[in-house]
């Protein structure tokens, strides 16, 4: 069974500021009175220490994009801090405010750069002779909604004298939704090299779980993969590669046809495969789009609800 959805990470800022593609854990900063001003510390009062539990997120590392306050005086400037080798669109929400305002007015949306820092906000007091308090939630997403997928001829992500498709373009079983309509899964055997289908940087990696199951709850998120970022904006996803299987590391080049990962049987899965997706950000949210795949000089065809009692 073979469904991979992209998570949403929200960076959540208590009381001040919180932060939070999966990946270290949140800054938060309370908020009180100096002299009338607002004042922000990152040492929470004895309260809010017994009181307060911060978000918890999969992995060391931290989110693609962390959140960062910055006083200026008269404001205090949110800033949004992007450690991928790509763009990543944010979603800045004020879920809860005391005496602040928000310019520009939230919700605020905007693409942060590979490797930048971006100001997304500014806060002010309302009223600044009194103190106040927010709530923000940052909601992420990899890609840039402004990028065009150029076509393309994709080769063969393995080297293999047959070809077999469990489940194809639009599969009924598990490529209905968004995100995997345009999916392929591939049968082949644990530790089968997987190929760079196209050129491009390496964006994200995952490759540190190990087990596999219909249990959709405890394994649907799961599965080791690689997303590598395309000239064009578009990012191919190699996924349910096998455990310490990924054989490359996050902004790293690679050329077509370069060994990249092991295939193996990850996250929610029943068998040995590779899913393989072309996808794009459409604001938001990710969608598959359809590719074009070549086994030598011969095009492949993508049955759409093929064989959809696959994996």
């Amino acid at each position: 069974m073979r469904r991979l959805r992209a998570r949403r990470w929200l960076l959540l800022v208590l009381a001040g500021l919180a932060l939070g593609a999966s990946p270290a854990g949140a800054s938060r900063f309370w908020r009180g009175d100096q002299g009338g001003a607002g004042h922000y510390r990152e040492v929470p009062p004895a309260d809010a220490a017994a009181n307060e539990a911060g978000p918890r997120y999969r992995g060391e590392d931290g989110p693609p994009v962390q959140l960062r306050l910055v006083d200026r005086g008269s404001h205090h400037e949110v800033r949004a801090g992007n450690r991928l080798p790509g763009p990543v669109e944010v979603v800045l929400r004020l879920r809860e405010g005391e005496n602040v305002t928000s310019a520009p007015a939230m919700p605020v949306r905007t693409v942060v750069p590979a490797h930048a820092e971006a100001v997304v906000a500014r806060l002010y007091a309302s009223d600044p002779r009194h103190g106040g308090s927010f709530d923000v939630v940052l909601e992420q997403m990899p890609g840039d909604p402004r990028a065009r997928p150029l076509d393309y001829e994709y080769r063969l992500p393995f080297e293999h004298p047959r070809v077999r498709v469990d489940q194809g373009f639009g599969g009924s079983f598990s490529h209905a939704d968004a995100q995997n309509r345009y999916a392929v899964d591939f049968a082949m055997p644990e530790g089968t090299p997987v190929l760079a289908a196209r050129e491009g940087v390496v964006m994200q990696v995952e490759s540190d779980h190990a087990g596999t199951g219909l249990d959709r709850g405890r394994y649907g998120g799961r599965a080791n993969y690689v997303r590598i970022l395309h000239a064009d904006g578009s990012m191919a996803l190699y996924a349910h590669l096998k455990a310490d299987g990924v054989l490359v590391r996050v902004g790293q080049r690679v050329r077509q046809g370069q060994r990249i990962a092991l295939s193996g049987n990850t996250g929610f899965s029943t068998a040995p495969h590779l899913h393989f997706a072309v996808q794009v950000n459409r604001g938001m949210r990710l969608e598959s789009v359809p590719f074009r795949m070549f086994a030598g000089p011969s095009e492949l065809r993508f049955a759409r609800d093929a064989d959809s009692d696959g994996h």
